[in-house]
């Protein structure tokens, strides 16, 4: 359709762009630098991830009026890597060998979490673990289906194991305590995200703006008054930052948004965040356009 010369249409249009972690991938694997870029790269992604056509630009010859910020944090279960292998110490269970008390035994990633949800969901605090004891297993002896010794492990036993310690730290692929641990007062993924990184606005190379992530609440998402419920400011459109002067952004001219982490400790745990996980950043107001 043929655009109508010397008439444009001013619109509530507001413009989005995200970074997603995919379901049994790292916050690494998507994004490796202390800077989660927005509105830098939309190619190969969904409408669900963004709706900019062109990288930093506009539409066309559009201009665009921001009067609010906001950042989205989904709160989604996370999906843990089969790839990845963890040690567990473990007790046998009667009738086991004699040489087979205590052993190392060696999984995978998802089943260690699923058998941590067992143990905390059991009133003993244990889940079994069978494992294939004949001599010639190797140690750390495997899981089997049938045909083993069953092992019980401990909540101690799982967490120790994903946690580390200060002498041994956790490896870069265990995933971080907020997911171990998921909503009982040490944190949550959006805490994690908001109190520890600093957000930027900016517009032709310029910083319009720049604050701690928790200033711009995502006035959107699921949101509970029931214990164990997080979420990043009540689901209101009005419940989020607005710029006291709308921030005026010409056509064609580069834009972007930047969440980093300043602390380089706090960079290695949230690197270790297993998706899925998107995080959203929403530059809300009106777009003046041509009219077709």
């Amino acid at each position: 359709m043929a655009i109508v010369q010397g008439i444009r249409e001013r619109v509530h249009l507001p413009i989005y762009d995200s970074l997603f972690v995919e379901p049994e991938k790292q916050l690494r694997d998507a994004e490796p630098s202390s800077t989660l870029k927005f509105f830098v790269d939309v190619q190969k992604k969904t409408k669900l991830e963004t709706n900019l056509q062109s990288a930093s630009l506009l539409p066309h010859y559009n201009t665009f009026e921001a009067r609010a910020m906001r950042v989205v944090i989904s709160d989604l279960p996370p999906e843990f890597s089969e790839d990845v292998d963890i040690e567990i110490d473990g007790e046998a269970r009667p009738p086991a060998p004699a040489a087979a008390v205590t052993r190392t035994l060696s999984t995978d990633l998802s089943r260690a979490m699923e058998l941590l949800q067992e143990a905390r969901d059991s009133d003993d605090g244990e889940a079994i673990l069978q494992v294939d004891t004949t001599p010639a297993a190797p140690a750390p002896v495997e899981e089997v289906d049938t045909g083993g010794t069953d092992f019980a492990v401990t909540v101690e036993d799982i967490e120790g194991a994903l946690l580390g310690s200060r002498d041994e730290p956790a490896p870069r692929e265990f995933p971080p305590k907020e997911q171990v641990r998921p909503n009982n007062g040490s944190g949550t993924i959006i805490g994690k995200l908001i109190y520890n990184t600093v957000t930027t606005l900016y517009v032709g190379e310029k910083i319009m703006i720049q604050m701690p992530t928790w200033f711009f609440p995502a006035g959107a998402g699921p949101y509970s008054e029931q214990q164990g419920i997080t979420t990043h400011g009540e689901p209101s459109p009005t419940a989020t930052f607005r710029f006291a002067e709308p921030i005026f952004i010409d056509k064609q001219q580069n834009f972007r948004v930047e969440i980093e982490v300043p602390d380089t400790d706090t960079l290695k745990e949230i690197q270790r965040i297993y998706g899925p996980l998107n995080l959203w950043v929403v530059l809300d107001g009106y777009m003046t356009r041509d009219v077709q």
